[in-house]
């Protein structure tokens, strides 16, 4: 019976045997509980015939608990110095295949199409370094991948942000990015006690189940992201004053502005942070026409 990976005593015997430091560089910090693994792929839904694709496997604790439930893992890993441990601690296992490489400049689809041609269940699991959560899920997302979602562990700051509601005071435009996609909650609390070496911040395990179709229809989906982001460049000031500053000869066009936010049926008056994502696509599409 081969010890699980993600205990302490195991978790430094490994990295003693290889003689492995962290590198802060790539925000490596290792999940030494196992019961906390067994609960993140539990989130996951996965089956027998499912594939996981995991970011970062580390020294592959996830991954052992992924390959467990799951017909087939294809991790991708950034550390070259961690290919040798992982080809040892995952040997017990046949259904994995470790990739090295950048996820940021990887080939997704085409890691999918190798890796996992005829499945019809694949799911993104990953406890992420921290530094690039954001453009990492944004790049899964907005390219495509035939992928059900994703399940990761990240800062709970930015789970917050991801999940949070019109009206409050983390929704921002990552928020809506994410969640034009996807349906986004927090499925778990993780305590930076459970890492090895421990964090400075608490982390939140985020589920993302992707939408058949986004969260709403606009012409230019780019143009939205842009307005989003324009919206909510200083949070204290109206909609209007931030279009007007962010949106290119926003100054000169205001009165253009003022003309989309009335067909929009938006009052110039509120904040980015009160309207729906429904709003913003009724506003991004009678703005198009004047910035495009």
């Amino acid at each position: 019976m081969n010890k699980d990976i993600a205990t302490p005593v195991r978790t430094k015997e490994i990295l003693k045997k290889y003689g492995f430091s962290f590198k802060k560089s790539l925000g490596q910090n290792f999940l030494i509980d196992t019961n906390i693994l067994k609960r993140i792929v539990e989130h996951a839904n996965l089956t027998e015939e499912s594939g996981a694709i995991e970011i970062g496997p580390g020294i592959g604790a996830l991954t052992e608990q992924l390959a467990k439930s799951s017909k087939k893992v294809a991790a991708i890993e950034i550390d070259q110095r961690l290919l040798p441990i992982l080809s040892d601690t995952l040997s017990p296992y046949n259904n994995v295949n470790i990739i090295h490489g950048d996820v940021l400049k990887a080939d997704v689809k085409k890691v999918i199409e190798e890796e996992f041609a005829g499945f019809s269940d694949l799911m993104v699991v990953a406890n992420l370094p921290y530094y690039v959560t954001t453009p990492i899920i944004l790049k899964l997302l907005s390219e495509d991948l035939p992928i059900r979602g994703i399940v990761c562990m990240l800062q709970k700051e930015v789970a917050d942000r991801i999940a949070a509601k019109p009206g409050t005071k983390e929704y921002g435009s990552l928020s809506i990015a994410i969640q034009y996609y996807t349906e986004a909650e927090t499925v778990m609390i993780v305590p930076k006690t459970v890492f090895m070496p421990q964090p400075n911040v608490d982390s939140a395990v985020i589920r993302l189940t992707r939408r058949v179709k986004p969260i709403v229809e606009v012409l230019d989906e780019d143009f939205l992201f842009t307005v989003t982001r324009a919206s909510f460049a200083q949070r204290r000031k109206t909609i209007l004053n931030n279009l007007t500053s962010q949106l290119p000869d926003g100054k000169s066009k205001k009165e253009l502005i003022l003309a989309a936010l009335e067909a929009a049926e938006v009052d110039p008056s509120r904040r980015g942070e009160t309207l729906s994502i429904q709003e913003f696509g009724r506003l991004s599409d009678a703005l198009l026409p004047n910035f495009k």
